[in-house]
């Protein structure tokens, strides 16, 4: 009997423990509260078409239009000059830049010149004697002949017998000799072909100088070349002699600039054409950033607008009663923040600015800027 007693309270107190555990979970549950439909705002326009002008951005750095890279063609000492080989120093039009040591090339030119003398000295008694209509000019050619100028030309032999004659004697081959040794002696001093500045020096003074040996850069300053990359579906709208307005990112500084020559082949890795716009102003400066725009062309019955409202596959949301749609459309043109639309239709309203999330069948509300109201 107690055995079965145990036994019902047992279970009885099963039953009990179940209950309650029952009745402590149930009084966890939480009812969350139904959540509302958010309307999202957007910043919308209405589409008005319009022409609108394709201006074509290119950038690059100014180079000198007149530039000289300056290297040795001879061997020697470099010697001092009147200025300092220095980047930055000024010369004006045949002035000396660079002045290498030739005293002893100059002495062996100067030999040569002795020696074509005396060949021309040694035929003298036989040309009064056998051509004595010859004599005179080449008696005059020796009295003229100064070793310490350059050698200057020989007679004109007018006849086959004078230069058969000549010829014989070595004296044309003398000659050509020595006009090859001065005309290497020349290049022992580099004249500036036209006034300007260094803008890279790459010797000083006393060091030895050695043929081939790049030496410096000359340019001169005010006038300037700006190499522009355009792409080739702008080509046929580039002409030379076009203005150009030019923007330095820098100061934004504007300059006036023309387009002078435009390549006529097309990068095959870019696909775009090469352009070189002039620009005069004595503020500029060798390797100076500018950005060019061209005027390209101008886009009838279309709207711009910013990339980001561009998808993929040409499409644009816009809004209708307050639901987000999707429409299709043709870019004409792409700069690097802004794109140029086509078949946009007038009156439709798009939005203004990007919506994370945005899907078509969104639910918005468009944003209203509030007004000044007069207060009474």
């Amino acid at each position: 009997m107690r055995k079965v007693l145990f036994t019902i309270l047992g279970f009885a107190l099963i039953i009990a423990g179940l209950f309650l555990a029952k009745q402590i979970i149930d009084s966890k549950k939480t009812f969350k509260p139904r959540s509302e439909k958010v309307v999202k705002t957007v910043f919308a326009e209405v589409v008005q078409n319009r022409t609108v002008p394709i201006v074509v951005k290119a950038n690059g750095n100014l180079e000198a239009k007149q530039r000289v890279e300056l290297f040795a063609e001879v061997q020697g000492v470099f010697k001092n000059g009147s200025k300092l080989f220095k980047e930055g120093q000024s010369y004006s039009k045949g002035e000396t830049i660079i002045d290498i040591d030739a005293s002893e090339y100059a002495a062996s030119v100067r030999s040569a010149k002795s020696n074509l003398y005396n060949e021309i000295t040694s035929i003298m008694p036989d040309l009064r004697l056998d051509y004595p209509e010859m004599y005179p000019k080449w008696a005059a050619y020796l009295e003229g002949f100064d070793m310490a100028k350059s050698t200057p030309a020989l007679p004109e032999m007018s006849s086959e017998k004078e230069r058969f004659f000549i010829s014989g004697r070595g004296i044309l081959t003398s000659y050509y000799n020595v006009k090859n040794l001065e005309q290497r002696l020349v290049k022992y001093r580099i004249p500036a072909p036209f006034t300007g500045l260094l803008t890279e020096a790459l010797v000083t003074e006393g060091t030895l100088v050695r043929s081939g040996q790049k030496l410096g850069e000359f340019i001169r300053p005010g006038v300037y070349e700006l190499e522009v990359s355009v792409s080739k579906t702008y080509s046929d709208l580039l002409k030379v002699g076009e203005s150009v307005a030019l923007t330095d990112l820098n100061d934004n500084k504007a300059y006036q600039g023309k387009v002078t020559r435009i390549n006529g082949r097309v990068d095959q890795a870019t696909q775009t054409i090469k352009a070189y716009i002039e620009v005069a102003n004595s503020n500029l400066r060798e390797g100076m950033y500018l950005e060019a725009n061209l005027d390209a062309r101008n886009e009838e019955n279309a709207i711009e607008v910013d990339r980001s409202l561009l998808l993929e596959d040409n499409k644009i949301f816009v809004v209708r009663d307050s639901v987000l749609d999707m429409i299709n459309v043709r870019p004409v043109y792409f700069s690097d923040k802004r794109v140029v639309l086509k078949d946009v239709p007038d009156g439709v309203t798009i939005m203004a600015k990007p919506l994370i999330g945005a899907y078509t069948g969104m639910a918005v509300k468009v944003y209203e800027a509030e007004t000044d109201k007069p207060q009474g």
